[in-house]
């Protein structure tokens, strides 16, 4: 079995639950932030809506600046239709993007650098695991959060949560 072929099932099931989450995040708490040190909802939201396209962004590109900052005429997500299309894209294009990506392809190297600084480089098939996955769990383990905190019913993820059963 390719890399690709490996990576693909995970990234479906991970996306999956990840959008059963963005589907319960209320259009009225947009600006809630748990505390003043975290992020508010929407943008958390829209930081795991745009976090989908970054398997793409690896893919396809061998770095990305931090620096860079967002294209002209960006306009952020202001409800959760906006933060689902936005996902739902961004999961289309990364997946269309790694389906029949060779192993070559995926074990080049892709580095991650901040104003022109490098902070990390590593095989794209790693930056796909871990940078890409494994922070969009971490994000949706905040929205988890922020939603038990809001009263809103949490889906079940990897088991049954207090709201739902598998």
């Amino acid at each position: 079995m390719n890399l690709a072929d490996a990576l693909l099932p995970e990234y479906d099931r991970e996306m999956g639950l990840t959008r059963k989450l963005l589907e319960r995040i209320p259009d009225d708490k947009f600006a809630w932030a748990p505390h003043a040190k975290s992020m508010p909802l929407g943008r958390l939201a829209e930081h795991l809506a745009e976090l989908g396209y970054w398997m793409a962004m690896t893919v396809n590109q061998s770095e990305f600046d931090l620096a860079t900052g967002r294209p002209e005429g960006y306009r952020s997500p202001a409800t959760r239709d906006a933060v689902l299309a936005m996902f739902d894209s961004a999961v289309t294009t990364s997946r269309g993007v790694l389906n029949d990506r060779t192993d070559a392809e995926l074990m080049a190297p892709w580095t991650l650098k901040r104003g022109g600084q490098e902070l990390f480089t590593m095989p794209k098939a790693v930056v796909i695991r871990n940078f890409v996955l494994n922070h969009i769990v971490h994000h949706r383990g905040q929205l988890s959060v922020y939603l038990r905190l809001l009263d809103v019913p949490v889906p079940s993820i990897y088991g049954p949560s207090a709201d739902e059963a598998i």
